[in-house]
């Protein structure tokens, strides 16, 4: 296949706000990736990635407590005169705050965030991945995939270079840290092809000479903030890398024909369609014996 884009020497970069960084239109990321593959598809990326859509606030503690942990990310701006937005007042500042691409808490969400934060840092295993000084944070990798010629970036929350391995560290927010949650959460949001995507960036990047590692830190926004870490298993990331690969492929080829298909795609006739596979093979055993 020929390249889709120019192709171009990897690029480390150092202080690029996020802003700009998920604005870019010339590279594609691992969400973006992630968009292309069912239940999305290359219809729905295109009309996402162009209109982007306004802040909402289920993502702003997630922001926040990424700030605090990782001393990088959205400005901060708490709301002190009020503990809710109920009031028209209230909702003008914290419309204010999101103009200005920072993130609004209300006092009883800044001490959520610090709580959270605190138990990032005192976490036994999460807090010496984070310890301040040891890596850098949000920091924005592009380079070219070989195969499709497509300009690919990642940028890891916590890039952690130690002798023989660099370390890719990413904190998630969730409503359940519980080990099965998470693995349920790496399957239903492909957090698998993040981790491949992740790995294989800082090593074009020349940033992992001998070899990278992908470690998630699941957090719970409940009380005592509970967390989990874990590495992401080997042959999940072959099958992430595989997916990454097979996304690629679609992107370079909507690129060169500046087509985005829906999930049909062009067909003469009406495909059909049934119940999930593992519900025939059930209600087929129990009703056409």
């Amino acid at each position: 296949m020929t390249a889709a884009v120019e192709v171009e020497a990897p690029q480390i970069i150092d202080g690029l706000s996020a802003e700009v960084y998920h604005a870019d239109k010339t590279s594609i990321s691992s969400s973006g990736l992630r968009a292309l593959l069912n239940p999305g598809c290359p219809a729905q990326f295109r009309y996402d990635r162009d209109h982007p859509q306004a802040p909402k606030r289920e993502f702003d503690l997630g922001n926040a407590v990424h700030a605090a942990v990782l001393g990088e990310g959205h400005d901060i701006v708490e709301i002190t005169e009020f503990a809710d937005y109920k009031k028209a007042d209230a909702r003008a500042l914290r419309d204010e705050a999101y103009a200005a691409g920072k993130v609004p808490l209300l006092p009883k969400e800044k001490a959520q965030v610090d709580a959270m934060a605190k138990a990032v840092r005192e976490h036994p295993l999460a807090g010496p991945l984070f310890a301040p000084g040891s890596g850098i944070a949000e920091r924005s990798i592009y380079w070219t995939d070989p195969a499709t010629g497509v300009r690919c970036r990642v940028r890891p929350d916590w890039l952690k270079q130690l002798p023989g391995t660099t370390l890719c560290v990413d904190l998630k927010t969730t409503t359940d840290a519980n080990p099965e949650a998470c693995s349920k959460a790496i399957e239903s949001y492909s957090y698998h092809q993040q981790g491949a995507l992740y790995i294989d960036g800082v090593q074009a990047a020349g940033l992992a000479p001998e070899g990278a590692r992908f470690f998630y830190v699941f957090q719970s926004k409940k009380a005592p903030y509970l967390i989990t870490v874990r590495e992401l298993a080997d042959q999940d990331q072959d099958i992430g890398r595989a997916r990454n690969e097979r996304a690629l492929r679609i992107y370079a080829e909507c690129l060169a024909n500046d087509e985005w298909p829906d999930w049909t795609g062009p067909v003469d006739t009406i495909p059909q369609i049934g119940i999930p596979t593992w519900a025939t093979l059930r209600q087929a055993e129990e009703f056409l014996k």
